[in-house]
């Protein structure tokens, strides 16, 4: 086999797995979308999963709203803290997702919360604490 040819293999199974991806989130968007009661706040949950997804470093509003082209993190920051949806009913349907792809009974998914180390005090929410990303204790 060519390299080219290896290379036009590759380029397939990339897209094979970018449309699978993408399949996937229209699927988990439409089974969470019951949960918010307006149809523009479907559509920028939509946009929001997208941009957790992306490349984007740094999942924050200013940066999520440049992922989505949008002019400020007012959208994001708007969907977070006041938009009418049922948190615990999302909560669950996502877990229920989760655990359907696991595929293992017994499986377990841990989520580290601590985040980013940080430098200087200046951050909203820095302190010193436990970072599991540093693995002691540490501004984060």
């Amino acid at each position: 086999m060519t390299t080219k040819e290896r290379a036009e293999i590759q380029g397939e199974n990339e897209g094979d797995l970018l449309a699978t991806g993408a399949q996937e989130l229209a699927t988990l968007q439409e089974r969470i979308g019951c949960h918010f009661r307006r149809a523009e706040v479907r559509e920028r949950v939509g946009r929001f999963l997208r941009g957790l997804l992306s490349g984007v470093e740094r999942k924050n509003g200013w940066q999520l709203a440049e992922e989505l082209d949008e002019s400020g993190p007012q959208g994001v920051q708007r969907l977070l803290n006041a938009a009418d949806w049922d948190e615990e009913a999302v909560r669950d349907e996502l877990r229920s997702y989760v655990v359907a792809h696991l595929e293992e009974e017994h499986a377990v998914l841990v989520v580290d919360e601590t985040g980013f180390v940080k430098k200087g005090k200046k951050s909203v929410g820095v302190a010193r604490q436990y970072s599991g990303t540093a693995g002691r204790r540490e501004n984060s």
